[in-house]
């Protein structure tokens, strides 16, 4: 009984150090999914070694053939593997908690936040420093799964096929290539045998309801909160890539089709979250907000709540589903060994992330340095990820 009890308070223990550290990642997650997973590399593997750069790149490759928010699948994986769809369920609330709550506040504040005449010329080093995760968690990664010829080709066709073509359907494709010829170019034989998968079905027809019940009840039912969860809902399992794919879709029909909110509004949220740090599809919740202003403050409140739950629940569902039978696959031979070329594309567009970011931030000399110094940083493991985002925060707003 003893022994039981020590067992649950460990457990606990355990649960609570890795949500701090789920935390600690939101704190400095900025940037998109790419930035995101040079600051789990960083937090989750290199400090903490809940898992490998392998079995992180793993994940990363599988949430790039999923759709759904990437880099919020990816950390949600983690906490099942490290303790099972429970604690996955807590990842997932303390990842984005935070920041969906300042952009439901921030859809009743633009009034006000407008007449103030916010300026976001302090953020202007958020990218720069970005770039610096990124380039650190692609040398890291890159030294790990570039090794032949053959996946040193893999990764430069992964970030070369996804600079120059910035489609959502490219990025599964370009994976699932890589798999491809790491199976065609293997010399090991007998590589299809036999596993036994237990899918856990029910989350995929959770997954099925949700989405052929909310379709359903927006064609009969004439009510702005359910055409707005189906709306998000839709968005969330339609888009690869995450944040930065999404928002054109959701920009089509939130302030063209449907004219809930200018184009200025739409634009004034987009430009604030990318300020914030934690998932970029927490923008949901602000345009929820916003498409439901007008009525009571409850209705509002609603709008918000739905547009954040209904553009992540689809993912949630689809990694539930997902990460036990990848487990299981990957003891399948013929997987394992495409796993080298995916995680060679995956180590790929990773490293090609990096000149992106910069040449949207822009190559100028205090871009360049600051970039360098995050990189110094890294790698001297000296300071912890949430204060170099501070150090940019107010190199931003003081220089």
């Amino acid at each position: 009984m003893k022994i039981g009890k020590n067992l649950e308070a460990s457990k606990g223990m355990g649960w609570r150090t890795f949500l701090k550290d789920v935390f600690i990642c939101s704190l400095g997650a900025y940037g998109g999914p790419e930035a995101h997973y040079g600051v789990f590399t960083d937090q989750m593997v290199i400090k903490k070694k809940y898992l490998s750069e392998e079995e992180l790149v793993e994940l990363i490759a599988l949430c790039g053939i999923l759709p759904g928010p990437s880099s919020t699948q990816t950390i949600v994986a983690i906490g099942y593997k490290v303790g099972g769809p429970l604690l996955a369920f807590l990842t997932m609330l303390v990842w984005a908690f935070p920041v969906l709550t300042v952009m439901i506040l921030l859809s009743f504040l633009y009034q006000l936040m407008v007449g103030m005449n916010i300026s976001q010329d302090g953020l202007r080093y958020i990218g720069p420093m970005a770039v610096g995760f990124i380039i650190v968690a692609a040398y890291r990664i890159g030294g790990k799964v570039v090794t032949d010829q053959i996946t040193l080709l893999l990764l430069l066709f992964g970030g070369i096929t996804t600079y120059f073509i910035r489609e959502a359907w490219v990025f599964p494709l370009v994976l699932i290539i890589g798999g491809l010829v790491s199976i065609a170019t293997t010399k090991e034989n007998d590589l299809w045998n036999h596993v036994r998968l237990n899918p856990p079905w029910k989350y995929l027809i959770a997954f099925l309801l949700f989405t052929v019940g909310s379709m359903i009840l927006a064609l009969l039912w004439d009510n702005q909160i359910i055409q707005l969860f189906e709306s998000f809902y839709r968005y969330g399992y339609l888009v690869f890539g995450g944040g930065q794919v999404v928002v054109p879709l959701m920009y089509s029909e939130l302030v063209e089709v449907n004219t809930f909110m200018t184009s200025q509004e739409f634009l004034t949220g987009y430009g604030l979250v990318q300020g914030l740090p934690g998932p970029m599809f927490s923008f949901s919740a602000y345009a929820g907000g916003m498409a439901t202003r007008g009525g009571t403050t409850i209705t509002q409140l609603l709008g918000a709540i739905v547009g954040g739950i209904g553009i992540f629940l689809p993912g949630l569902l689809l990694i539930y589903f997902i990460y036990p039978i990848w487990e299981n696959l990957k003891k399948i031979k013929g997987i394992k060994v495409s796993l080298k070329g995916i995680n060679a594309v995956a180590g790929g567009l990773i490293s090609v992330a990096a000149l992106i970011l910069m040449q949207r931030s822009g190559f100028t000399v205090d871009n360049v340095i600051v970039t360098f110094l995050t990189i110094i940083l890294l790698f001297t493991k000296q300071i912890p990820a949430p204060l170099i985002v501070l150090m940019a925060l107010v190199a931003g707003f003081v220089i």
